[in-house]
């Protein structure tokens, strides 16, 4: 029963004991009098009956008064006190009771605190406890997690239903750079935990390779499976998929997943058309320039008196054709230099990172100092880094023992699609022959001897190496040349800033069941879709739009802030400037940026199969669905409200605001000045809201919304 309630039968009560002994009395004493006696009583009553009713109702009034303040002091203080109680024993353990009200409430307060105080320190033992118990474990995670997150190929890992439970930055900067296109929208993200890999590759092509796999552990062979597949966007993948089987307690091994590792072919095939076409067009028309030539060479040959001006001519003829055959050829491998390398296996590297390895390896071993000088540290070179910097370090080594420089500096500049890495130093001049000397040599620095030799280093690397000398300045440089490299796009997102244990992985969705969104299910069961949007005002209906929209998704009770959307939106229209101070976002942030129709497309993809939850929800969902016309987009599922759930579980407080509520749990969040971090300040909110809703029997989707909607902020529309 509420409160109100309770108070408005105390009232009835209150009445009732005023007046009811009074009417119980009067109507006995009737009963016994005689007709006279009952007319002179009517008479008396009528005649003092208003200053009767006055007192009676002044009495009343009183009465009333006292009841209220009584209940205000007491039943609903006390009311307050029980909410406060329950958010020190779960939600936030530094929260403490006000001392506020009567003495007798006071007292109560003051005890209720002092007992906080004691099951914080056991708790905190308890807890200390635990951490110790649980450190070893965790120290096995972060080593899964970083071993993961840094392997070079990028790894997947699925449970029989597709869902990914793992996956690695590689993967996710992969995928990612798959999904980037001229009209794509950067805010969303094609792999995350608990997403189907089947809206990566196709279905038909996984459960092919899973039937080769279970072929072959039946037939007792290696259980492997290769296939090549195409994504949207056209790249070519090569994938390899093996079986996870863990043993179960009779020891028997059962298939619950796959692993899949993935990589990107389309520029090794790519590159294999290219040298193919390269070489078509070196063998294109030579035919015919050799027979001009065997032709006229044999003439010479026939004929050696003949006149000199037919000798000429033939002599011409060879001379053209010569020409136009070393013409072709350099042509050709200008622009096909690349696709003509060796195919020795080289990796993108920044070149300035092969200087400071070189560097730190001959300061190290030579105590040789070195500096650069015009190096661009933005150029990337196809490389074999440790042949490379061996090579570099072992021509320091010659160096210092033959010519004694003070110091090495070095250079790095680009020439087309070749990349110039000088060795500098200054000093008397080398013959060519010392040169050719060292280069055929095996390379060598103090004891350590490798069984390559400079040139086939070069060689390695398709390219070349000179010696020059800068007679103005006194100094000589080698000149390594190489290719430059054309990284994938992964190598320029700028995401590794990320601190803590990645969230790539969640071993309990080996046992998730692929089912569409149930609202008898437990809330801790689903994966949701946490967002907010920034606008240009608070009026849907009137025209203010979308700026921004940010989500961050909770799978298994974990909010994944590594896998989240983050947009901003052009809205075609100018701000309101009272409206930029409020959320930060200025005109030339807006100018350029996709519409709603390009975004709202892909923020639907985000959030598809999953609940979704906001803070004030009926704002946000207003401004999607205006646009359910003009995009064709409609959010139907679930839609979760924070301020309304606040109120299910704190009916008492009187402030539901974010601001509030994150203080009221004891949550600290950073900083909120836009939609993706008000959207992870919601998130935090929701699974501090989750276990105070439990204890109130509400523990499905559900019952949540039915909750919410009884409360009073639920009326609420725009």
């Amino acid at each position: 029963m509420k409160a109100k309630h309770r108070l408005l039968i105390a009232v009835v009560v209150l009445g009732l004991l005023m007046t009811g002994p009074f009417v119980v009395t009067s109507f006995l004493v009737w009963l016994d009098m005689k007709e006279a006696e009952r007319e002179l009583l009517t008479s008396l009553l009528l005649s003092r009956l208003p200053v009767g009713t006055m007192m009676t109702m002044s009495g009343f009034a009183v009465g009333v008064f006292i009841l209220h303040h009584l209940f205000k002091q007491y039943v609903e203080g006390l009311l307050r006190m029980s909410e406060t109680l329950r958010l020190m024993l779960g939600a936030n353990r530094n929260f403490r009771v006000t001392p506020e009200g009567p003495p007798e409430v006071q007292q109560l307060a003051r005890a209720a605190n002092d007992l906080a105080q004691q099951r914080d320190a056991l708790m905190d033992d308890v807890d200390t406890q635990i951490a110790r118990a649980k450190a070893s474990v965790e120290e096995e995670k972060n080593r899964l997690a970083a071993l993961m997150s840094e392997l070079a190929q990028a790894v997947v890992v699925c449970n029989l239903d597709g869902r990914i439970l793992l996956y690695n930055n590689r993967a996710r900067l992969q995928f990612k750079a798959l999904a980037q296109g001229p009209t794509s929208v950067a805010g969303g993200a094609l792999i995350g935990l608990g997403r189907s890999i089947y809206s990566i590759l196709e279905k038909s092509q996984i459960e092919h390779a899973r039937e080769v796999i279970e072929l072959r552990l039946g037939a007792g062979k290696t259980p492997i499976a290769n296939f090549t597949t195409t994504t949207r966007g056209g790249q070519l993948l090569r994938i390899q998929m093996v079986p996870v089987r863990p043993a179960n307690a009779e020891g028997e091994a059962k298939l619950s997943g796959y692993v899949l590792t993935v990589e990107n072919i389309t520029r090794s095939i790519e590159e294999e058309e290219r040298r193919d076409q390269a070489l078509h067009t070196l063998t294109q028309g030579s035919r015919a320039s050799i027979a001009n030539i065997r032709a006229a060479v044999a003439n010479l040959l026939d004929y050696p008196d003949m006149e000199p001006e037919m000798r000429a001519r033939f002599l011409s003829v060879i001379d053209d054709e010569v020409a136009t055959r070393s013409q072709a050829i350099e042509q050709t491998m200008h622009q096909f230099s690349d696709a003509l390398k060796t195919r020795w296996p080289l990796e993108d590297i920044l070149g300035v990172d092969v200087i400071a390895a070189a560097e730190r390896r001959i300061n190290d071993t030579l105590h040789l100092p070195s500096k650069r000088e015009e190096v661009d540290e933005t150029l990337w070179v196809k490389s074999d880094s440790f042949s490379l910097v061996f090579a570099l370090c072992a021509l320091a080594s010659k160096l210092q023992d033959h010519y004694e420089p003070r110091e090495l500096r070095f250079r790095l500049i680009a020439n087309g699609k070749l990349a110039y890495l000088d060795l500098i130093w200054a000093g008397p001049a080398m013959s060519s022959e010392t040169f050719y000397t060292w280069e055929g040599e095996p390379m060598q620095i103090g004891s350590e001897v490798s069984p390559l030799t400079l040139r086939d280093v070069i060689d390695r690397h398709g390219g070349e190496i000179w010696y020059e000398r800068e007679k103005a300045a006194h100094r000589a440089f080698f000149r390594f040349v190489l290719p430059v490299a054309t990284p994938d796009a992964e190598h320029f997102i700028e995401e590794r800033n990320v601190t803590g244990r990645p969230e790539y992985y969640d071993f309990d969705l080996f046992n998730f069941a692929d089912k569409s969104i149930d609202l008898d299910r437990k809330l801790s069961d689903l994966t949701y879709t946490v967002f907010d949007t920034e606008t240009t005002g608070l009026e849907p209906s009137n025209g203010d739009e979308i700026i921004q929209i940010g989500a961050a998704r909770i799978v298994n009770g974990r909010l994944l802030r590594q896998e989240t959307f983050n947009q901003i939106v052009d809205p075609e229209m100018p701000l309101k400037p009272e409206s930029i101070p409020i959320h930060g976002i200025t005109e030339d942030m807006v100018r350029g940026q996709p519409n709603i129709d390009l975004v709202l497309p892909a923020f639907h993809e985000f959030c598809e199969d999953t609940v979704l939850i906001a803070h004030n929800a009926a704002f946000d969902m207003r401004f999607l669905q205006l646009k359910e016309e003009r995009t064709g987009i409609r959010f139907t599922q679930p839609v979760l409200d924070t301020l309304l759930l606040s109120a299910v579980v704190h009916p008492n407080q009187e402030s539901h605001k974010l601001d509030v509520i994150l203080e009221r749990l004891g949550i600290t969040i950073g900083s909120r000045h836009n939609a993706l971090e008000d959207a992870v300040a919601t998130a935090e909110v929701f699974l501090k809201l989750v276990p105070l809703l439990a204890e109130q029997g509400i523990v499905t989707v559900r019952q949540a919304l039915e909750a919410s909607q009884k409360t009073y902020f639920a009326r609420v529309k725009y």
